[in-house]
């Protein structure tokens, strides 16, 4: 599958997030979770879960693949892929949906369990910077 100039390879994606779920640090859920992602300029990054005693200061994979994104240099997630220890597809949070908004916006594509959707399926009415700029 293409996004424009940029081929998404969904197998590779998964593989990546199941690589990297291993080295989740999850002492307390004992729930790893990872996640890869495509950059515009063809960058695959990844992330995992990192478990707090504190668990509102726990951060989820997908924050990891943020930081990690504008670490090496910034740009815009074009797919995301996040699984379970198995590789099965899991959902985002919440949180995470908002941040995958924030850098990969209404066309990045995220494989969930129920397929390919866009941002759009999967955070409709999105909340972003252009609702502060008319406000």
């Amino acid at each position: 599958m293409t996004d424009g100039a940029v081929t998404i390879d969904w197998d590779a994606l998964r593989t990546a997030a199941h690589q990297v779920s291993r080295r989740a640090y999850v002492p307390y859920s004992h729930f790893p979770v990872g996640v890869a992602g495509l950059v515009d300029d063809g960058r695959l990054l990844v992330g995992c879960n990192v478990e707090n005693a504190g668990y509102g200061v726990t951060l989820c994979a997908e924050c990891g693949l943020v930081s990690s994104l504008h670490a090496t240099g910034g740009g815009r997630l074009v797919a995301v892929a996040c699984v379970d220890r198995a590789g099965a597809p899991l959902m985002p949070c919440g949180r995470c949906r908002q941040l995958l908004w924030e850098n990969g916006g209404p066309d990045c594509l995220l494989a969930t369990p129920s397929g390919i959707k866009p941002m759009t399926e999967v955070l409709p009415d999105a909340f972003d910077a252009t609702d502060l700029r008319d406000r």
